[in-house]
């Protein structure tokens, strides 16, 4: 085969492999284009939310830290076990002394060594007794639960976040078809205007105002989808990496009943996790002067200790003389003066004990005060869904009838126009109830414990 053949052939499979490649890519993307975005349910949004979302993650990790601390705190009360192992080598001094064990050997030079060879291998046991060890143990047991009822408020609070975000998602879409909807009903008028016009049925000032209506709905319907794309891009952040991810949330069903007062105050006296952080910052508190009282009183510490210490690292030195064996002491550390640092540090306890307990009654108050203001909000947005929905149909009987009226040429173009409006705003304001009960309800379920 000549060099031109082999060149025209190579030229030949990379065009083939472009067009494979580009077509591959084509077909691609067709697929993602066409492909059908995923639904996603709340429940899934909440699952998602919590693995995506950074401050529930970092209250997740402090939690998770509290309760190694809390380990670490009950472990401290334990005795510790080590096992020594040491070899010392000290120049002689050129005299030679008696040992204990029997017969002679050289001395050291430093008189604090006890051999020129000296082999320690011991296993030690060592305990320290006091009030501060037991402090410290709650302390710690106090601060993990803080962190538990941290975790569960940034938990309802992410929560409430995507319940919000989620409905919103499903109202801007909604909207957006009202105004779709509207954006059809103002060019049918404006055509009507314009066949009125053309019977001389109607001025041209009518076709005028009509064009005015249509251009103020493309307008609107304009503004809406740039509503509804922010709102899910807001919401995507949340769920996906990447946010520009194509998703559907479910359709809003029937809402659900409002439970009862007596309920409500039972589940949130019995299930609130702010009261609960403010109360284990209480008794944090409490635990932290304790501990800091203790250092008035004395640490007893204990030691067993069970090897070899001796001039040969042998079971049996010279003579048969045994090595191995064990010593037991304890030590009793009493306080006498510090220059009045206990005393501070018992005071600067107290003042954050003193904070703890103003930040547990103000959560009280807050918990109460919240309650109050969702159950509120949850009654009156039910309330209002039902004379929103009569609104709705009235406007919509308005509407028809007003534009039977102008085309029999009893009422005026802005007759029209108003009922068009009148009707858009309470559609708009019925997907907006919509949203508003459900956050309420949401937020109802979370003071709850039931979201």
């Amino acid at each position: 085969m000549s060099r031109i053949d082999r060149n025209l052939l190579n030229l030949v499979a990379g065009a083939l492999a472009l067009i494979s490649a580009a077509g591959f890519a084509a077909t691609s993307f067709a697929q993602e284009v066409t492909g059908s975005p995923a639904v996603i349910s709340l429940a899934d949004a909440i699952h998602r939310a919590q693995q995506n979302e950074p401050a529930f993650a970092s209250a997740l990790a402090a939690q998770k830290s509290a309760a190694i601390d809390r380990y670490l705190g009950r472990a401290a009360l334990l005795p510790s076990v080590v096992y020594h192992n040491q070899v010392l080598y000290t120049q002689p001094n050129g005299q030679t002394n008696q040992i204990v064990q029997g017969g002679t050997q050289p001395s050291p030079i430093f008189i604090a060594n006890n051999a020129v060879h000296e082999y320690i291998s011991q296993a030690s046991i060592n305990e320290t007794v006091g009030l501060k060890q037991f402090a410290d143990a709650q302390v710690a047991a106090a601060n993990a639960a803080r962190a538990s009822a941290e975790l569960e408020v940034a938990r309802r609070g992410l929560i409430l976040s995507v319940v919000s975000l989620y409905y919103s998602v499903s109202a801007f879409e909604t909207k957006q078809h009202v105004l779709e909807q509207a954006l059809r009903d103002a060019q049918s008028f404006t055509d009507l205007t314009e066949k009125r016009e053309a019977a001389r049925e109607g001025a041209h000032a009518d076709v005028v105002k009509a064009q005015l209506q249509q251009q103020q709905r493309q307008r609107d319907l304009s503004d809406g989808t740039l509503a509804a794309d922010k709102a899910r891009l807001e919401l995507a952040v949340l769920l996906f990496p990447d946010p520009r991810t194509p998703f559907s949330t479910e359709a809003p069903g029937s809402p659900a009943v409002l439970p009862s007062r007596e309920d409500v105050n039972r589940l949130a006296s019995a299930n609130n996790p702010e009261i609960r952080s403010a109360l284990a910052g209480v008794r944090a508190g409490n635990a932290e002067v304790t501990s800091a009282r203790a250092a008035y009183l004395p640490d007893l510490g204990l030691n067993f200790s069970y090897g070899i210490d001796a001039a040969q690292f042998a079971k049996r030195g010279p003579d048969d003389v045994n090595n191995l064996g064990y010593s037991i002491s304890a030590t009793l550390d009493i306080p006498v003066w510090d220059w009045f640092s206990t005393q501070k540090r018992i005071k600067q306890s107290e003042i954050k004990r003193d904070v703890a307990r103003v930040t547990a009654t103000a959560a009280q108050r807050r918990v109460i005060a919240a309650l109050e203001e969702v159950y509120a909000e949850a009654v009156a947005a039910r309330d209002q869904m039902v004379l929103l929905d009569l609104s709705v149909r009235t406007a919509e009987e308005s509407l028809r009838l007003t534009k039977l009226r102008y085309s029999s040429g009893e009422a005026t173009v802005f007759e029209v126009v108003d009922a068009e409006t009148a009707y858009l705003s309470v559609e708009t304001a019925q997907a907006e109830g919509v949203v508003r009960y459900e956050t309420a309800l949401a937020a109802l379920q979370v003071l709850t414990g039931t979201l």
